[in-house]
């Protein structure tokens, strides 16, 4: 029964991976820009690649579970002999994470951005560099860190006793003085207390520790971006919807509009001209990188303006069936926008009570996606499965809003046949990032729906035991800076969404 199950779970392994290429090679046509069709095939296969595996590391949770009870119920006892090794599985995959996230992405994007005049073998070349650069520095930060401090810590309790000789005469045992009675002799740490607690210290190995570096890594971006995301996806489509125009507009509206758009446009390519006469000139200072980051914020909020007013005023033949899909649009957000906001909250509530609270509350989502597997198999790995979608939406959604907002960096936005490689590049090495830390978090947050699995033996005995970091686990440190990003989050929509309604 065993072997079955397991060769059912490869079957479906290969089937969901087969599905996640085809699925993204979909996404990157559709999305790509009219400029990269027929061209930068590398980033292309990059980008459908990273996307495949930082998607499958994510799937590979439930795949562990359902690993595990392949052997749960067996007969005998070699029957987890015959499963799927699980923990080299995720050793490989992490280790593809790593390289995808600190070269061979890195080295894309840096090949995609550089001058298209210059010759291509200058480009590879110039890339190369920067990634060689990247690569020394890591590998004498991570080096040096492995060397010194690569250790875990467990703490452990010393138990011992002394021995007593085995004997065949019971002929003094009775009802009232049985083998387990009063004056049995029992372990002399039975009764101790929490002075036999020690630390045992163990080398940990080379690939755990590049885990643990990617997790920390991941962590800090997730902790940020996830937190922002998970209370502005929901609430932004709600907002979209609120602020939604409510009947079309007149074709003197419609051209005063589109004179105002146009004004726009003709201010914007100035400024880039003028951006362009400093790079000539190579006058690139700090001025003139934040006045490239404003520049393409302006063009996406030109585009959206753009989008806004083609929406109030259909054209063409079919014009009354495309303001029905706008309005149907419109209604999509206020669905999806209830829908995100319910997951939202049970996402913050799980974290405040099972993650946050010592000792846990209530074990909530754990306790759902339990009884979901028994109920069907399939319905846990599901739920699991859209949970953690949401958290990768979560994430694009709060890059999205500080870009946008805080002017902090280049914004990427993601648009249905408008989005350039570059952007797909940044996206894909971000979604990668927030995967390798999402994926510890997840399991600690479902542990007793991960419990006994592999995934939980990395992250939950050696990765949360590493000296130096263990506190950050230990004390929750990125759970409680994610519940914080979400509130403020919050706040901020409550204090400061008048003003952009006014705007």
């Amino acid at each position: 029964m065993s072997s079955d199950f397991s060769i059912a779970l490869v079957v479906i392994i290969v089937i969901v991976v087969i599905v996640v290429f085809i699925c993204n090679t979909y996404f990157l046509i559709n999305y790509q820009h009219p400029d990269d069709h027929n061209q930068a095939y590398l980033p292309k296969g990059i980008v459908i690649f990273g996307l495949s595996i930082a998607q499958i590391s994510i799937l590979m949770l439930p795949a562990d579970v359902a690993n595990r009870n392949a052997c749960k119920n067996s007969v005998y006892l070699n029957a987890c002999n015959y499963t799927l090794p699980m923990k080299d599985l995720w050793y490989a995959v992490y280790i593809i994470d790593a390289i995808f996230l600190f070269f061979i992405c890195p080295f894309s994007f840096f090949y995609y951005e550089a001058d298209e005049q210059t010759h291509t073998r200058k480009r590879l070349l110039n890339s190369f560099l920067w990634v060689l650069v990247l690569a020394v520095v890591l590998g004498l930060v991570v080096g040096i860190c492995y060397a010194l401090v690569g250790y875990s810590d467990f703490t452990v309790r010393r138990l011992e006793s002394d021995s007593i000789p085995f004997t065949t005469d019971f002929s003094m045992l009775t009802s009232a003085k049985p083998l387990n009675g009063v004056g049995v002799r029992q372990c002399s740490s039975y009764l101790s207390g929490d002075g036999t607690s020690t630390n045992w210290t163990m080398r940990t190995s080379f690939a755990i520790y590049v885990i643990a570096v990617t997790t920390i890594i991941g962590s800090c971006l997730f902790s940020i971006f996830g937190g922002i995301g998970i209370a502005s996806l929901p609430m932004s489509l709600i907002n979209t919807f609120l602020h939604r125009p409510k009947t079309t507009i007149t074709l003197a509206q419609y051209t005063k509009e589109a004179t105002e758009i146009m004004k726009r446009g003709k201010e914007i390519k100035e400024i880039v001209l003028g951006l362009q006469r400093e790079e000539r000139a190579r006058v690139k200072g700090r001025q003139w990188k934040k006045n490239l980051v404003k520049l393409q914020q302006e063009l996406v909020f030109l585009e959206q303006d753009e989008q806004a007013l083609s929406e109030v005023y259909p054209q063409g033949e079919k014009a009354e069936m495309s303001w029905a899909l706008t309005v149907i649009g419109y209604l999509a957000c206020l669905f999806f926008g209830l829908i995100g906001m319910v997951v939202s909250i049970m996402w913050l509530v799980h974290i405040i009570i099972f993650m946050l609270c010592s000792p846990p509350r209530n074990p909530f989502l754990n306790k759902i996606f339990i009884d979901l597997d028994n109920a069907w198999g399939l319905l846990g790995t599901v739920g699991f499965g859209i949970f953690c979608l949401y958290l990768l939406l979560a994430v694009i959604s709060g890059e999205m809003l500080i870009g946008l907002n805080f002017l902090l960096f280049r914004v990427h936005p993601m648009k249905w046949g408008g989005t350039m490689m570059n952007s797909f590049l940044f996206n894909v090495e971000l979604i990668i990032a927030s995967s390798i830390s999402m994926i510890q978090f997840c399991a600690k947050a479902f542990s007793l729906y991960v419990d006994a699995t592999a995934v939980q033996e990395i992250f939950g005995g050696t990765v949360e035991s590493l000296r130096g970091v263990k506190y950050l686990f230990r004390y929750n440190i990125f759970q409680i800076a994610f519940v914080c990003f979400a509130f403020m989050t919050i706040i901020y929509y409550a204090c400061f969404s008048w003003i952009r309604r006014r705007n």
